[in-house]
This record gives C-alpha cells, structure tokens and sequence, in this order.
C-alpha cells in the first residue's frame, strides 16, 4: 500500500470531524413510498458473495485513503437488519485489519422493525455493533400504512424494547408533518415516542422526492402537506418537547441527550473524512493535497461485477476544489447548532466569506456570531436553503 503521512493524532477539540466508514446494504423487503435512498426489493442475496465484495472494496479504499483511524462505523441501506451476521463479521473484521480502529468506535446499524430477531440482534452485538437506528417512522397504525411500512405500532415497540435490552446505544426515526397531522396528534405521538426512546432521536418532516411513489402521488392531488407555517409550527413544537425531555437539537432533524450524538453523522455534518463502500455510496477522502470525492455504481448488479473485476465499483473519483470544499463544510456544518469555524472555510475555500453578508444575516436575527464561529438562530434554521444561498453567493 502506498506511503502516506496523513493520520489521525488524538486530539482534544471535542470538535474534531474524525474519520469514518460507511457501508451501504441496498436491499430492503419493500420500497417505501416516500424513499428516495438507493434500495432494492430482490428475492434472494447472496450473502457470500456480497460479504466478499464489500471487503474487497475497502481494501481499495486503504489504498486511497492511507493510514486513517477509525472514529465511526455505520451500515445502512436499504435495511442492513437483511445482512447475516456473518456478513457484518467479515466487514468489521476487515476494517480491524486495514485501519487503526478506537477502542471506543461507534458502530451503527439501522434495522426496520420488521427484520428484527432477537438472535440476529444478539450476533450483531456479538460482531461488535454498539449502536442501532430502528426506522419507526410512526406509532399509529394508520399513518404507517400510508407511509408503506410493513410493521404495526405495537411491532415497532417491541423492537424498541429489544433493542435497548440489547446495545448500549440506540436511536429511532420518526417522520412527521403528515398530511392532515394536528399539532395535538403529533405532540401525543413524540411524547409516546419519547417515553420508549434511549438517548437518541432522529426526527424528519415529511418531505416529496422528486421520482419516489408519494411524489406522483402528490402531483395527482392525491394528498397534500401541511402549509409551510403549519409545517414551521410543527418544528418549533418538536424542539420544545425534546427540550423538556432532555434530548437537545444538535442538528437540524436530530436530537440527542448530552454525549449521545451521532458521532459518524458529526463526521459529516463537521466535513470529516469518510470512505464509503457498497453500491451507490458516496466519500470524501483526504488523499496527500487533494480532496476527492468518490462515488460507486448504484445499481447493484453493476457494482458487485466491477468490484469481482476490478477491486472497487466506484463509478467516480473526482478533486474538490477549494471553492467547492469551503461551500460544502458550510452547507453541512450550519445544520449543526454548534456552527462553524470561519476560520476553517477561509482555509478550505481559499477566501474569507463576505463580512457585510455575515453582518446583515445576524441582523435579520438569521445567523449568531460567536468570535470567529457562525451558527444558525431557530429562525435561520427553518429558512436554512435561502440563508446558504445568500450567505454563499
């Protein structure tokens, strides 16, 4: 493998991006209709097979990324509960082997509660999972219905219940801003949520993907979503209720007990280095003085046969520019409630951002400066895409 000096020193800024894996599992039992991720409905894997070619991608990506230690681990999908535990043996096998791993790595796994099986659970913990994201997405029957889940309310809990018996960490998902969803029916559905939740909890707005089922759906009238002042209400209510339970925003959708954040999402959400593997999984990779930004095939047939031919399915491997890396830092970072440096964009970016834009989002009570940090208010938040544009442009 070739040489490389770029390592990851212990450090003691709590803010540090770090490094992390992904893995994609693209099969998923049914397409839901709201999904737009790269998941496929097959009716057999083989899990030999597949085990084989994800480990032979990452030994690539040692190649590309040199010596990196490992802050997070997260497989996901697609329903990556499908996968044997075997398979996810020999993937985090491989990544002990070709990285330096920390003894606390955080290693996700997101399950749907209708491929949970205790045993399968004990054997993930076992192969060293540590934390779970159950995709819940509800706890009325009826809304799950219409969002194309396969699980009951009562199936979800007892997942839920399952889960906390068996991994130190785990987090949910739940989708609201549901058609005709009242801000009673909701605050009732969180506050039950929240009552089962661990530490963790990733809450989304129902929003329409362009070539999903909802968005032809929603073209043909077939429903329609909460007005955007609904929708805003909505929010503020979601972040108050959390509050009051102890789990505070720490980004625009999540929310978390102290300590309990995401380490691989802050890998992103900071602009930390990450390798992904599997079909249709994005990277970014620090490689010498170049950034890349790496992305396989997405169909699975065409990933696993040019990995079985060439070591990797990656279909691009492109340098970022330094524009583009300051952009993309500041896009993922003012999703966070701690900020971002400006000092850390001028450097990726090559250029400082505009002060007089600066100053005018801080007076239009958008954006807080803090020294030589900027993070978004709860106002700047619910109008974060328009905030960008302007503070970007």
């Amino acid at each position: 493998m070739p040489a490389s000096t770029k390592t990851d020193p212990l450090t003691d800024d709590p803010r540090a991006p770090g490094f992390g894996i992904y893995v994609h599992w693209p099969f998923c039992q049914s397409k839901c209709p709201y999904c737009d991720f790269n998941s496929h409905v097959v009716a057999s894997v083989d899990q030999a097979r597949w085990a084989a070619a994800l480990v032979r991608e990452l030994e690539h990506m040692r190649e590309l990324t040199g010596p990196r230690r490992v802050r997070s681990i997260f497989f996901g999908g697609g329903t990556p509960s499908l996968m044997e535990v075997a398979t996810v043996e020999a993937v985090l096998a491989r990544i002990h082997a070709l990285w330096q791993v920390d003894e606390d790595v955080e290693v996700t796994l997101e399950a749907n509660p209708t491929s949970v099986e205790a045993a399968r659970f004990r054997g993930y913990a076992s192969a060293g999972v540590n934390r779970l994201s159950l995709g819940v997405q509800s706890l009325d029957d009826r809304e799950l219905k219409f969002l194309g889940r396969l699980h009951t309310a009562d199936e979800a809990l007892g997942a839920i219940a399952l889960a906390r018996n068996t991994f130190p960490r785990l987090s949910f998902d739940l989708i609201y801003a549901r058609p005709g969803q009242t801000r009673d029916a909701w605050e009732r559905e969180l506050r039950a949520a929240l009552a089962h939740a661990a530490d963790h909890l990733s809450l989304y707005q129902l929003t329409i993907e362009p070539d999903t089922a909802f968005a032809r759906l929603y073209e043909k009238g077939a429903f329609a979503l909460p007005a955007e002042e609904d929708a805003a209400a909505l929010y503020e209510l979601t972040g108050d209720i959390c509050a009051d339970a102890g789990l505070a925003a720490y980004e625009v959708s999540n929310y978390a007990k102290p300590g309990a954040e995401c380490r691989h999402n802050l890998v992103y959400w900071r602009y930390g280095d990450y390798a992904g593997v599997g079909p249709g999984a994005h990277g970014r990779i620090g490689a010498g003085r170049a950034h890349l930004a790496t992305r396989t095939w997405r169909a699975p047939g065409q990933w696993i046969e040019a990995v079985e031919a060439g070591g990797h399915g990656l279909e691009a491997s492109e340098e970022i520019a330094p524009p583009e890396q300051g952009d993309e830092m500041m896009l993922m970072g003012l999703r966070l409630e701690e900020g971002v440096s400006l000092a850390r964009y001028a450097k990726l970016a090559g250029r400082a951002l505009d002060e007089t834009r600066i100053a005018g989002l801080v007076t239009d009570g958008l954006l807080l400066r803090d020294g030589e940090r900027v993070r978004t208010t709860a106002k700047g938040r619910l109008v974060l895409n328009a905030l960008l544009a302007q503070l970007l442009s």
